[in-house]
């Protein structure tokens, strides 16, 4: 018998990677995902959190992964493409549970770990 993985997926996120020499393809995929039911998140022209290049965050259920995913392997403009599972681990998430479109960049990972407080007596 299996244990039953405790796991759960409540969504996922692409964070599509961009640049200002391809920002153009970004707003054409970024046009493309409107047939799908997904969050299209704003541009964001600096890195933030723990992306490490301009970009922007799509989001969507898991019955959307088998169509959104396959769509943007084929037409992705050569962008770099992180796609994650949402499970409250933010850290696992964007790590060990991750997939990579394009090449794999280096994330800022001391964002995702969790903050530990030392409490003086």
């Amino acid at each position: 018998m299996m244990k039953e993985d405790t796991i759960e997926i409540v969504g996922f996120h692409a964070h599509i990677y961009f640049n200002l020499d391809n920002r153009d393809a970004a707003a054409r995929v970024r046009e493309g995902l409107t047939q799908f039911e997904v969050q299209l998140g704003r541009w964001h022209d600096k890195p933030i959190g723990p992306h490490p290049q301009a970009m922007y965050q799509i989001a969507f259920l898991p019955s959307q992964f088998g169509k959104v995913v396959p769509w943007l392997m084929l037409h992705r403009e050569g962008l770099d493409i992180l796609v994650h599972p949402e499970t409250g681990d933010d850290l696992a998430d964007h790590t060990l549970h991750s997939l990579w479109l394009g090449q794999k960049l280096e994330l800022n990972l001391e964002v995702l770990r969790p903050r530990t407080t030392h409490a003086s007596f």
